[in-house]
């Protein structure tokens, strides 16, 4: 007599997901524990780089342009109005922004090219 599994074991959910999911939540967190003008700003940012994705997006050249980027950053500051003394702290904030998503695309591709 063959021995059958319940559908939940037989199609288990891949790994990847689930790393990805820890990492996700892990960001989320992460980003809470911001300073509260952190906080402020990241909309912002987001905002800026969910603007700057689309194919062919100079955020994920090899090296992106550091005038590009720099521009980027000024937007930011004017959007959200801060003081000169603060536009260090949108730099960083953007930098890593860009960072998480140009991984995110990356293992996109990557999961991609595996199925």
């Amino acid at each position: 007599m063959s021995c059958k599994l319940p559908y939940y074991m037989a199609y288990p959910m891949p790994m990847q997901y689930d790393e990805e999911m820890i990492e996700r939540r892990d960001c989320e967190y992460l980003k809470s524990l911001y300073p509260m003008e952190a906080k402020r700003l990241l909309p912002y940012v987001e905002e800026e780089c969910d603007r700057m994705e689309y194919a062919g997006s100079m955020c994920y050249d090899e090296y992106p342009d550091k005038l590009q980027l720099q521009m980027m950053a000024r937007r930011v500051a004017v959007m959200a109005q801060i003081p000169d003394n603060l536009r260090s702290l949108v730099d960083v904030m953007l930098y890593q922004e860009l960072y998480k998503r140009r991984c995110d695309k990356r293992k996109c591709r990557t999961y991609i090219g595996k199925i």
